[in-house]
């Protein structure tokens, strides 16, 4: 998989149908397609008493097969594990796995699986409890992709790699024109209109403002950044999106473009149209993830130069600022109804130590979970945003965790982007999204 496909959150670089009209295909139409890409990776007759099944979207890189290659060589004998490819779009990799979980479990043995999938799961009981497991190795982890795995007060998992939204900048005209970068939404507004009228260029600031999973993670970040929430953190069943807090974010969300910093185009963006607006040169400013940092590298897709831009957290604002960024990227997860449960911890303890997630790191460019590995000087070198970005990814902050994250996702990408087109003010989105969400709620228990 590359950094970008996984840093997409659930929204693959190129998709035929949207995540929202893939949900909308029901009961057999769904299932059909679920098994038929079961069946197109390999899914039938591959297990065994000696062969333990991950699955995993495409690793472009080769670095997840040259590891699994490892660990076989080390366990001849024993038991060897098996790549199992899925489809690069998370939606229909989720719905998959559901898919097989409902028709009672499936092959697959150890699950790479979105960072928003863990409550879904283990509400059904289709994973594995690895509180006892992961019992004092907590503090290993970065806390944002700990909390992604934890539900109910347990832990159903091991952080793999993460990532965080962060703000991109034009290093060379903020200097130019005597300008230190935004710590406020204020600033950042400002500061953009300035540059962008002075240097006559297209765009103020862009973001990913779609009606998508990406349009979420932008709306969960303006809402976090004034300090609210979309669901009590202490009560997952309690809607908070119309605190002042919240209904702060999105007004930060929609003046972005009502006060011309942003376009109204922003609304229709996702990271393909980001990259090229940024990249291409037209923008002072852009939300991204840490991926597009290495794309200015490369004089096929850049305008621009590394040395042009760099990165800061995300802008804060009132009523109480806070430094947040959206949770990005994958665990592990183990399928409940595997007879292979020590194995599947074997393998993964091989898979998130230390030195293999170095080895990913540094040659597949993505971000390590574990803290001890971002004091590391060769996985610096590799990522060097990891030194302009540590304080985004330190204070990463999941979507909402719940069982019900997959129609309310929908519902928050419908309403975050009514915001941004300027279609619902930010009040009456929040109270139609708390009613949208309690329903949600309301129905499934």
């Amino acid at each position: 998989m590359t950094e970008k496909q996984a840093t997409n959150t659930g929204t693959p670089a190129r998709r035929g149908m949207s995540r929202r009209n893939f949900l909308k295909v029901g009961g057999a139409g769904l299932a059909g397609m679920s098994l038929l890409g079961a069946s197109a990776c390999g899914g039938g007759g591959e297990s065994s008493g000696n062969t333990l099944i991950m699955s995993m979207g495409p690793d472009d890189t080769g670095t997840l097969q040259e590891l699994l290659d490892k660990f076989n060589k080390q366990h001849k004998g024993e038991f060897q594990v098996k790549y199992r490819v899925m489809s690069s779009d998370t939606g229909q990799y989720f719905d998959q796995m559901k898919t097989e979980f409902q028709a009672g479990g499936g092959e697959v043995d150890v699950i790479g699986g979105d960072v928003i999938w863990p409550a879904q799961f283990a509400a059904q009981g289709w994973i594995t409890d690895f509180s006892d497991r992961m019992k004092g190795k907590e503090d290993q982890y970065l806390s944002g992709p700990v909390q992604s795995l934890t539900y109910d007060g347990k832990i159903w998992g091991v952080p793999w790699y993460t990532d965080a939204g962060v703000l991109y900048y034009r290093k060379d005209l903020l200097d130019k024109h005597g300008l230190k970068p935004p710590k406020t939404w204020d600033e950042l507004i400002k500061q953009a209109k300035q540059v962008q009228e002075a240097e006559d260029m297209k765009y103020g600031f862009v973001f990913q403002g779609s009606e998508y999973e990406g349009g979420v993670c932008n709306g969960n970040e303006y809402i976090a950044t004034c300090g609210g929430h979309i669901l009590d953190p202490a009560d997952p069943n309690k809607v908070v999106v119309d605190s002042p807090e919240a209904v702060a974010g999105l007004t930060v969300m929609q003046d972005t473009v009502k006060d011309g910093a942003a376009p109204l185009a922003v609304s229709t963006y996702t990271e393909e149209e980001t990259d090229p607006a940024f990249l291409g040169g037209d923008a002072v400013f852009a939300r991204n993830w840490p991926y597009m940092y290495a794309l200015a590298s490369d004089p096929k897709v850049s305008n621009i130069k590394p040395e042009q831009i760099s990165v800061v957290p995300l802008p804060t604002g009132p009523p109480n600022p806070t430094i947040a960024a959206t949770l990005g990227g994958w665990n592990f997860l183990v399928n409940a109804a595997s007879d292979m449960q020590d194995e599947a911890w074997e393998f993964i303890q091989f898979m998130t130590s230390e030195e293999n997630m170095k080895y990913r790191a540094v040659k597949a460019t993505l971000l390590p979970t574990l803290k001890s590995l971002y004091d590391d000087p060769d996985v610096v070198e590799a990522i060097p945003v990891i030194k302009l970005a540590n304080e985004s990814i330190a204070h990463t902050v999941p979507r909402p965790v719940s069982p019900y994250y997959g129609d309310m996702s929908l519902e928050m990408a419908e309403q975050f982007t009514k915001v941004v087109k300027g279609d619902s003010s930010p009040e009456q989105a929040a109270q139609s999204l708390k009613k949208g969400l309690e329903d949600i709620i309301e129905q499934a228990q």
